[in-house]
Formats: C-alpha cells, structure tokens, sequence
C-alpha cells in the first residue's frame, strides 16, 4: 500500500537528521568515578520529592523514584511507616555486611524476590542510635545536601544503580575496580566471592593474620581468605588509557591494594605496596585530584574516594561530602584546560558519582537476584547514582536497572575495547549507560554547583585524614 508524503515525511526526517550530524567528540576523553560512602537513594535523596508529585513508587520518566513511606518491620503485623529525619552525619552506623542484607532482604524463594519489609530483629547500631534507626532520611531543612540535589536535577540519575554485592565496602570497591569481588577468574565463574570486610587492614599487605569470608554456593560463609587476589581488573584491559586512583592510605576502600600485580608487596604479608603500577597510580591524598585538574594532569581514567571528613558515612564525618563533590565537578566544569585535540576538559569528560553501598538504611526497592551461580551474592540495594558531563540534558532520569557491571562496562565501551571483556560483572550487566549522554547534541555550558565548602577548604585542610568507613 502507497503511503503519502505525510506519512513518509517525519521517518525521512529522523533518518536524515541521525546521519547528518556528526558527533562533538568521538568519545568521552576523561572518565572520573566519585565513590561516596553508604547510601541509598530513600535516605539521601528524599529532598527530589519537592513537590511530592516529583517522585512515585512506580515512576513514569519524569518522576524520581524516592518513596515518602515505607513497609513496617514484618514483626510490626504490616501496614506502613513514616521515615524520620536525621543529620547527614548522624552520629551512629547501621550493620552492612552479607547478614544485614539477607535480613533486611527477606528473600522470597516462591516469588523470587525480596520481600522488601525491614530488618527481622532489629539490625545492628552503633552509636548514638535513635528509634527506628533503618528508617530514617537526611533532613535538608539546612540545606546539607543541596549540591547532590542541584547535580540531580541538573544533569543525570538513575532510579535503579543497584550495588552489584549485597555486602559491604571492600567488595563494593573491588566491583568498581575491576568488576568482581572474587579472588581470580576462575573463582569468578564458579561464583566464589569475598563477602564481607577483612579485619582492621585490607588487600596485599594486610598482616599475617588478616581473612576476609568468602561466599561459595549455595551462600556458604564458612571459609575465608588472606585478602590479596590475583586477576585483570578495568586497568588491565585498557593498556593505552592512563589512570589514578585516589584514596586515603590502604584500606577497604583502597582497591588496588588488594590486586597482586599491582600492589607488588615488598613482603609475603604485613609489607607495603612498591610495583610499578601502584608507584605511578595510585595517590593516597585525594584532595590531588583537584591540583591534577588544575595542573591539567587529570589521566583519562579516575577513581575518587573521599576521606572520612567528607564521606557520607554516617557514624563519623563533619558534612563535607556534598561540598567535596561539587567541588570535583566545579574544578573540571571551570577547567581552562584543553586536550590534544583541542577540546576542554568539561567538554571531554564524564563524571560518574555513586555510593559504594546501601549501608543499612531502608530502601524500598527490590534488587534483581542473579541466576546461580552469581545469585548467592548479587545484586544489592540500590545506591543513588548520577550522570555528569556536558552532554547529559538537565533533569534526565533513567528508569534502566544498572549495577556497578554497567559503570565498567561503560568505560570500556568509552576506550574502545570489548564490552564485558574482563568477563565479571561487565560481561553480566545489561547495558553501559549510554542512555545518559548524546555525543552528537551541542556540549552545555558549565554552570557552577554551588556549595558550603570551596575547593580551597579540601586543598588546605591539613587535618590528619581518616578512612572513609570506621568499620
């Protein structure tokens, strides 16, 4: 059947439009990975929901999907709860490991799902601990988190980041490395993965006595491992891309530490690290990523954790991290710096900020359960997740289920090798954010994030740093 020119024209139209312009850049020149400490987005994100027509349990593209009340503890006989607010450093921490999260889970084995309804006993606080600790939101009456705000609305976020382990912070960071918490490929694929933190230190020179619990098929927790591992992570797969990795001193939250070849200990255990790799890469003062942005020596590939003055863990910081991150974003948005091609720094980079996990707080979301054999450990709750670059349309939001498989899976993508080629959670995630930029729409224009603290303040801060988590 003929159809008429009005029925042929808008189809013309898109094809010739999709083909007649060509791209800004070919791809992103820097990629910065921010990772922030133990949140989700119904306690960190609840100020999206004014007015509360601007978020919905079940959201159409225009609504962020923070939830205003939540399911009772099932001990409670059902109904709802109302959330309290609280201090974004609210003086006490809620439990976060593998346990925590089977708890607060409920897993169903009939429906397949969690059931979503709070902790079972009551999970672990320490601290200065309220009623109904798990149920609590950071209140933004001061404006204490109006940055993370602005940057939502602004540019990018995701209503589904799920952390890929449903556990704490050593495994979350090794998922955002290098795709997997397991100790080698081989254990990768038998679904053999670390679990849970190791003991006071972490990775390659942890002393003699250190092991982290490993999690094996069907959820056995029952044998454990000294906490150096050995496979490719994203680095090692992107052999032309420069990197840093910024960190506060070796820890939990210092990934490569944990990674044999790059760690290099000069001892079997209780050593340092003093390979080549992690002379050149990684810098255990994180404020350097603003003097590298400044000096443009800002590598193609970076990772960013804070210390604990200014990270979102909720036991112990002084309120900064909404301040250090916009200040990130300001540095590289007013950067005067261009690349070899001539483009500038904010014209060029992707800035990815997200939370390295739910840290025991309600989250009304069920998490994706893997098939077996990953399905013992993955996936977590959600995590709050932004978007950040010139070509990201303000007040965007993503309804696609991603996980921290995705954020690698987009570097990759970005540098021009094979998606999923480590073979982890790269390979087993849907998708690699694409959908939160347009390469071939004209680069916004920076507009600064206002903020309580300047990136002076971090810079000139001389306090002894404290890591990220007092776990």
């Amino acid at each position: 059947m003929r159809k008429n020119v009005s029925e042929i024209l808008p189809v013309l139209l898109v094809l010739f439009s999709s083909h007649a312009l060509p791209a800004q850049i070919a791809r992103f020149q820097h990629i910065v990975i921010v990772v922030q400490e133990n949140r989700t987005p119904d306690n960190l994100f609840r100020g999206l929901c004014t007015p509360p027509s601007a978020c919905s349990s079940e959201p159409a593209n225009s609504q962020y999907n923070i939830q205003m009340s939540h399911w009772l503890d099932k001990q409670q006989k059902g109904g709802t709860i109302e959330p309290l607010p609280a201090d974004l450093d609210a003086g006490y921490e809620l439990g976060h490991g593998h346990f925590a999260f089977l708890e607060q889970c409920d897993f169903d084995p009939a429906a397949g799902r969690c059931l979503m309804d709070g902790p079972v006993s009551g999970t672990a606080c320490a601290g200065r601990c309220p009623s109904q600790p798990v149920f609590r939101y950071v209140d933004n009456s001061t404006g204490a988190v109006d940055p993370y705000l602005t940057m939502a609305t602004q540019y990018g976020w995701a209503n589904y980041m799920f952390q890929t382990n449903q556990g704490a912070s050593f495994p979350a960071h090794q998922f955002l490395f290098g795709a997997t918490s397991a100790p080698s490929a081989a254990d990768d694929a038998a679904g053999i993965f670390a679990a849970e933190n190791p003991g006071n230190s972490s990775g390659c020179t942890s002393t003699a006595g250190v092991r982290v619990k490993e999690i094996l098929p069907p959820g056995n927790e029952t044998r454990s491992i000294y906490p150096c591992f050995e496979h490719d992570t994203l680095p090692d797969v992107l052999p032309s891309v420069s990197w840093r990795y910024y960190a506060t001193g070796n820890g939990f939250w210092t990934a490569p530490d944990a990674i044999q070849h790059i760690c290099e200990p000069d001892r079997p255990t209780g050593g340092e690290c003093v390979g080549h790799e992690w002379r050149e890469n990684v810098d255990l003062v994180p404020a350097d990523v603003l003097k590298d942005i400044a000096s443009c020596g800002l590598r193609d590939l970076s990772w960013v954790t804070p210390t604990g003055q200014n990270s979102d863990h909720p036991g112990a910081n002084r309120g900064g991290g909404p301040s250090w991150v916009a200040s990130i974003v300001n540095a590289i948005g007013n950067s005067k710096c261009t690349n070899a091609d001539g483009s500038r720094y904010w014209d060029s980079t992707a800035i990815l900020v997200t939370w390295d996990d739910w840290g025991g707080w309600y989250d009304h979301e069920p998490p994706t359960i893997l098939a077996q054999p990953e399905g013992d450990y993955q996936y977590g709750f959600r995590v709050p997740f932004l978007f950040i670059s010139a070509y990201t349309p303000a007040g965007f939001i993503d309804n696609g289920r991603h996980d921290f498989g995705s954020i690698v899976r987009f570097a990759e993508h970005n540098f021009g090798v094979r998606e999923g080629i480590l073979d982890f959670a790269d390979a087993r995630a849907h998708d690699d954010l694409s959908t939160f930029f347009n390469l071939q729409s004209r680069p916004r224009p920076f507009v600064a994030i206002p903020a309580r603290l300047p990136a002076e303040y971090f810079l000139n801060d001389h306090t002894p740093p404290t890591p990220p988590d007092d776990e």
